[in-house]
């Protein structure tokens, strides 16, 4: 397992796409917290992270490669717009899906919906490099304390990923929940 820094990521980056698109699974920052991801569309990946952090029924959110990957893939009301303003930000946005196959059943369990994020970080730019969503899901197993350093990083979390994609110390809490599949936005986690 190999802990690279933003400019190694970049140097590495095509040998690092394939490696995702292979099913790797690995450690990201974003603009709150880390995260642990792994290409969306990615089944076995996604069960890998599963596994990893005892979460079995609870649906994931993704980073999505664009602004433009959610008006092709979510259905947009009038609610949701000034929220898809407000990225890249701090934000889990949950929308019903307009085509269930952006994504592999797995992320959500085939339900309807689908919480996307855009953070505002330089990790947003290379997942639209890669061109698909990423899930993402904090770094930590169910009910623990999520990552903040490596210091706090729960051993067996780390020995199950392929890389981590290391910055610093966060001091962000977990995205603020929106529910925008009805037509008045509801607020879930400040």
């Amino acid at each position: 397992m190999d802990i690279l820094t933003k400019d190694e990521f970049h140097v590495n980056f095509e040998d690092i796409k394939m490696q995702i698109e292979e099913g790797c699974v690995f450690i990201h920052p974003t603009d709150t917290i880390y995260g642990i991801g792994c290409d969306a569309t990615h089944k076995d990946a996604i069960r890998k992270i599963r596994d990893i952090k005892d979460r079995h029924e609870s649906p994931f959110s993704v980073i999505a490669p664009g602004k433009e990957w959610i008006l092709e893939n979510c259905h947009i009301n009038n609610g949701a717009k000034e929220w898809i303003n407000k990225l890249p930000g701090p934000y889990t946005l949950i929308f019903k899906l307009r085509n269930k196959g952006c994504i592999a059943a797995n992320v959500n369990f085939d339900l309807d919906s689908l919480g996307v994020r855009i953070p505002e970080h330089w990790f947003s730019g290379a997942v639209s490099k890669l061109g698909k969503p990423i899930v993402t899901t904090s770094a930590n197993k169910s009910g623990e304390d999520f990552m903040t350093s490596l210091d706090n990083l729960n051993p067996e979390v780390e020995n199950n990923t392929d890389f981590i994609l290391y910055e610093e110390e966060k001091h962000g809490r977990p995205s603020t929940i929106v529910d925008l599949t009805k037509e008045e936005p509801k607020i879930i986690r400040r």
